[in-house]
This record gives structure tokens, sequence and C-alpha cells, in this order.
């Protein structure tokens, strides 16, 4: 106790080890769902169940001890929610890659996302990229998860005519997933501590009840299997325009999402002294993960619930880890989970992700159109990276066009292009 109270300095930072220990238990209430959502959708791009669970587990558990060992903060990292949908449905359904293949593009974008962070390149891209764009990013990733719940929790279904339709509401699916939803809602709202793991639970004896079933297999507690999903990255195609354009995405995507959070987060614990190495500890963690067999970690948003509860070192953050790993032991359940149980919380991140609509500004319409391309195309077309292409090439031709080229960083001018060159190859392709 006396070492612990030494190395995170609990007095400096004005909390205690009880204090920061309970910080860590409602992060990791607030978390603990990644667990069964990531490897239910990392499974829809083929990656065994069991696998994806350990690697969710064990990837949250290593990011976290790293940000409480090297950054010394009461940051979570876990798998991304949006990110992994990247993963999923436009690397491996979207573009065909077998999910060896995305694992390969996870880490080389991890390396870079280290370059970046150990770097000056940090400070280069967050100056260049508008903050418009970033929250156009996010909002887009939170349509895009809006859909993916509706088309797990069986709401909507495929309509040869309108693309899209509602589903019938009285079938056991769709009617267990509204009735999760309502549950959700409740304890969302009254900010019910794990209101998602709750809400996962409640879902689960509501699927059972209406006869909802699941198609997932019974999981034990064994890493035995696990060796199916570790350090199974394919580089078979590493020298293709495909994989380095999806590299690219991804880094941007990492590189701007951890960025804008740290920040955020950073200043609520009034410790910007601590962005870089947060930063830093966020990158290495998110190389780890195609290692590990899972999309990538971020400093993910249910921080905000840590810090709330008045966390201030990185004993929070080590706290939570340890919590992720013991969930080893909860494995079997994980296969009773319906996805009536899942798709409520995908549709509540999407309507969370969807706040940062309310910084952007639409004074402009050379600023705020190319963040309407961008949260537009990524739902429509069912991919981050493309969503992203769209806007991040109008931004600087629509100042160009509007003779207000001076107006743009150079730099952004630089990742337009190459986005540009990513769209061009894709519609090749086809």
């Amino acid at each position: 106790m006396k070492h612990l109270k030494q190395y995170y300095r609990l007095h400096d930072q004005g909390t205690s080890v009880k204090q920061e220990v309970i910080s860590g238990v409602t992060a990791f209430l607030a978390a603990v769902y990644i667990v069964a959502v990531n490897s239910t959708i990392l499974a829809d791009a083929g990656i065994p169940l069991e696998g994806a669970i350990i690697a969710t587990i064990l990837t949250s558990l290593i990011g976290c001890l790293i940000m409480g060992f090297y950054a010394n903060a009461p940051v979570v990292l876990m798998p991304a929610m949006g990110i992994n949908a990247m993963f999923t449905f436009t690397f491996v359904h979207g573009i065909g890659m077998h999910w060896q293949e995305a694992l390969a593009i996870v880490f080389i974008a991890g390396l870079l996302f280290m370059v970046i962070a150990f770097t000056k390149l940090a400070d280069l891209f967050n100056k260049a990229i508008p903050e418009t764009m970033k929250h156009a990013v996010t909002a887009g990733i939170g349509l895009l998860l809006t859909f993916i719940g509706l088309e797990k929790g069986g709401l909507i279904e495929a309509n040869p005519e309108t693309f899209v339709q509602l589903s019938a509401l009285s079938d056991p699916l769709p009617l267990a997933t509204l009735l999760t939803f309502l549950v959700a809602m409740v304890l969302f709202v009254r900010n019910v501590p794990g209101h998602f793991l709750w809400a996962i639970i409640c879902g689960v004896f509501i699927g059972k009840l209406l006869g909802v079933e699941t198609e997932q297999k019974m999981v034990n507690a064994s890493l035995s299997r696990y060796g199916d999903v570790f350090f199974q990255m394919d580089f078979t195609n590493m020298w293709t325009i495909t994989f380095w354009t999806s590299v690219f995405a991804m880094t941007m995507v990492l590189t701007f999402e951890n960025i804008g959070l740290i920040s955020g987060y950073m200043s609520m614990l009034q410790r910007s002294d601590k962005t870089k190495r947060v930063l830093q500890a966020s990158s290495i963690s998110a190389m780890s993960s195609g290692v590990f067999g899972t999309s990538p970690t971020i400093a993910t948003a249910e921080t905000t619930a840590g810090i709330s509860a008045g966390g201030r070192t990185g004993l929070s953050s080590l706290t939570t880890g340890i919590l992720f790993g013991l969930t080893l032991f909860a494995l079997p359940l994980i296969s009773h989970i319906t996805d009536n149980a899942i798709a409520p919380i995908l549709l509540i991140l999407g309507g969370i992700m969807m706040r940062s609509l309310a910084n952007i500004s639409f004074d402009s319409i050379l600023n705020w159109f190319p963040a309407y391309l961008t949260i537009a195309f990524i739902p429509l077309t069912h991919s981050i990276a493309d969503g992203i292409a769209f806007g991040f090439v109008a931004y600087p031709l629509l100042h160009i066009l509007a003779g207000k080229k001076k107006k743009v960083n150079k730099t952004m001018y630089v990742i337009g292009s190459l986005f540009l060159i990513h769209l061009i190859l894709t519609a090749l392709a086809f």
C-alpha cells in the first residue's frame, strides 16, 4: 500500500487508494459491456467467438496496465466502438478481406499511430484537421452504429425496392429488442452504475422469455483455442494499394479520435502536461491489438465515468484492467447473450456519439457541407473509410473553388489528396 501511494503520488494529486479503486471499479462497470459487444462484432468478421472474447479481454487488460504504469492517468483503453465496425463491415464485409488481413492493418496502423504519438506529427495533424471534421467523423460513426444496431436487433430488414424497411415488430427478435431498449434507456437516463451491463443482463432474460435464439456455442474459460487468433496477422497483400489506403484511413481515425478524447480528459483533470504520454500509451496499446487479435483500442469515452468518480492517477486504470482480466472466468455466460441484448447498446452509443453535432458550426457552407458529407456517407456507404474520404476531399476542394485556398492548412491538402487517391482506386477496383 505504501509503495502504491509513493509510485502514484496519491497525496500530491489529492486522492487516496480507496478513491482510485472506487474510480476504477466505476469505470469498469461502465465499460465491461465491450466484452460482449466487441466480440460479437468481431465474430461477424469470422473471428472465432471464444478467441474474440479473450482477445477483447486481454487487450483491455494490457491497455489499462500500460496506461496505469506508463502514463499514470485514469484513462481506460479498450477496443473502440465504431472502429470495430470499420474492421468488420468496411475491411471484411465491404472490401472483402480476411479477418487476418484486417488484423495486419490494425498492426501497421498502430505502428504509424505510434510514430505520430512519439513525434511532433501529433501536433501537426491536430492543428491541420478542422474541429468541424473531427466532430463530423464521430457523428458519422454514431449513425453507422445506429444502423448496425437496428439491423442486429431485427428492427429493419432488406427491401428490394427501398433497400431497407421496418421489420414486423411483433416477431420475437424485434419485440425483444424494443423491450430491452426501453429497459436500457430507463437505466441510462437514471444514471444507474453499470447501466449497459445491467441492460445486457436484462436483455438476455427478455430474449430467452420471448424465444430469441442465439447462434453462439458454449464458450469455456480456456486459452487453448486462443492460438487460432493470437498473432494471426496476414501480410500477404501488404503491397496492394487497397491495403495501404485502408491503413491510412484507420491511422487517421485512431489519431484524431484519440487526440480529441485525450485532450478532453486531460482538460477535466487539469493535467495537460500528461497529454503526450497518455497519447503514447494509447498508441502502444492500439498497435498491440493486432497482435492480440482484435480491432484497435482507444482512450474510450467510458473514462469519464472513472474521472467523475474521483479518479486522478493510473491506479484507477490499473484497477479497471485487473477487473477486465477477472472477466475471463465469466466466459461461459457470453454464449447466452442474444442479439436483442446487444442492439440497444449500439443504439444508445450511436446517440451519444451524435452529440458531436453540437460542436459543428453552420456559419459557413465551406465548413459544414464537408462535415455533412462525412456524416451522411459513413452510414450510407457502410464504410467509415469511404465516408471520411468524401468529406476530407470536399473540404479543401470547396475552399479552392471559393477562392479561399489559403484558409486551409497545407497538411490538410496532403490528407485530402491521399483520400482522393483512395476513392479513385476504389472506383477502379469495381
